[in-house]
């Protein structure tokens, strides 16, 4: 899965550590999605999309 984590952490100068606390998750966890070895769970998206106020569609694409 395809996914804009890593630019628009970086457009906030977070680190992969700062996101994943955020969210409640391991900094690996972050890792791994950043990388697209990990599809996260639907409720972990939303959560994704709140944190940085933009629709699911514009951060996470399932286009390969």
């Amino acid at each position: 899965m395809k996914n804009r984590l890593k630019v628009l952490r970086a457009e906030r100068d977070w680190t992969q550590a700062d996101l994943a606390n955020a969210l409640e998750v391991s900094r690996q966890t972050i890792n791994a999605i950043e990388k697209g070895k990990f599809a996260p769970s639907l409720p972990l998206a939303f959560k994704c999309a709140r944190l940085f106020q933009m629709p699911i569609e514009e951060i996470f694409s399932d286009e390969e």
